[in-house]
């Protein structure tokens, strides 16, 4: 990612962090995210979708001819965050988290703006739960949840599967 624009600056714009949350997990093309966003006008998602790739924070992965245009399948570059978390200082982790909650309740209402939203029959929670660990058994906690995700991280759309976000933060509580 580029050195002069941090993540959390890049993703505090709207429309960027909507591109970003629809690319978790999957490839799109700039078509298939104008379909996923239709409120946001298309030349404003090519500007948006190009400030990303160009920081590093989307990549191309294919690339085709369509009626003499090409054609772009994008995908995150998960290894922009990392790059971002050894300057992080206060202020960007508190816009990173004040982004990352934002994106949550904008997921939530999109949820509820639907048709027959029913949280029961959807799987939808949310919850705290308290956990006293030591250090080791905190990250023997974490190394147990991702092997229990790992299992699942590569499905990719199939009939009968839902797209489901999880999202968990862990946070001292002091």
């Amino acid at each position: 990612m580029s050195q002069e624009t941090s993540l959390a600056d890049l993703l505090h714009q709207p429309v960027r962090w909507r591109v970003v949350q629809a690319l978790i997990g999957r490839s799109l093309t700039t078509g298939q995210l104008a379909e996923l966003l239709p409120e946001v006008p298309t030349t404003t998602l090519y500007r948006h979708v190009g400030v990303l790739v160009k920081a590093g924070v989307l990549l191309v992965v294919e690339e085709r001819r369509v009626r003499g245009a090409v054609e772009r399948t994008y995908e995150l570059n998960t290894a922009a965050a990392d790059s971002d978390n050894a300057t992080l200082d206060r202020d960007r982790l508190r816009t990173m988290f004040t982004v990352f909650i934002a994106g949550l309740a904008a997921d939530f209402d999109r949820y509820l703006d639907r048709d027959d939203p029913d949280p029961v029959r959807d799987g939808v929670g949310f919850r705290q739960a308290a956990l006293w660990l030591s250090d080791e058994e905190f990250e023997q906690f974490q190394a147990r949840l991702t092997e229990a995700f790992e299992p699942f991280v590569e499905h990719r759309d199939a009939p009968g599967r839902t797209r489901r976000i999880l999202s968990t933060t862990f946070i001292p509580d002091p």
